[in-house]
């Protein structure tokens, strides 16, 4: 009987040993089609390659923006309407950001002042950009578009539905990041109570 549970044991144990070396013949027949041997691109690799070109791209367009001095509150935070406000101006919504531009007016005559020639409204752009183009569009403005420093009033677009509003605040905070990361001074626009 002893002899009997011996052999029922011996081959007990060659079936397990058998059943784990199967299992791990399997797993590693698995293992060997990765996407780094089949040929096909490595997801991480390109995640890490794209976070170093968005790097290389903030730092540039960081760079070109210090060349604009930094603000001074006194200057900007008494504007209360957009119409006043000549520095870039972002709306955000749920999909993109609007830029929005006021050039000042070129034309130099003491004879005539310029409000005449060319009102705001006359100068002003609005450029509707993907996030990922914020960094190379500001970087691209030039100093004159810069009357108050390097500060930018940033908005949630009042015209987005309540239904995308969580989406609207998630594209609000990554604008901020961007502008942080920029080295721009945000001032977050007064949505309440202030006339367009």
């Amino acid at each position: 009987m002893f002899t009997d549970r011996m052999k029922r044991g011996k081959n007990f144990s060659i079936a397990v040993v058998g059943s784990v070396l199967t299992l791990s013949t399997a797993f590693l027949g698995c293992k060997s089609s990765t996407p780094s041997q089949t040929g096909e691109p490595n997801a991480a690799a390109q995640a890490k390659e794209q976070a170093q070109a968005s790097a290389k791209k903030i730092d540039a367009a960081r760079t070109e923006l210090e060349q604009i001095p930094p603000p001074a509150k006194s200057r900007y935070m008494a504007i209360h309407t957009q119409e006043s406000w000549n520095n870039p101006f972002l709306i955000v919504s749920g999909a993109n950001v609007t830029l929005r531009v006021i050039s000042p007016d070129q034309t130099h005559s003491a004879a005539l002042p310029s409000t005449l020639l060319k009102p705001a409204k006359a100068r002003q752009q609005d450029l509707e950009l993907r996030l990922a183009d914020l960094p190379d569009a500001l970087s691209a403005l030039p100093p004159a578009d810069w009357p108050y420093g390097r500060v930018i009033a940033v908005e949630e677009d009042p015209a987005e539905t309540r239904a995308n509003r969580l989406q609207v605040r998630r594209n609000v905070e990554a604008t901020m990041q961007i502008l942080n990361n920029l080295g721009v001074v945000i001032y977050e626009w007064p949505a309440s109570g202030i006339s367009r």
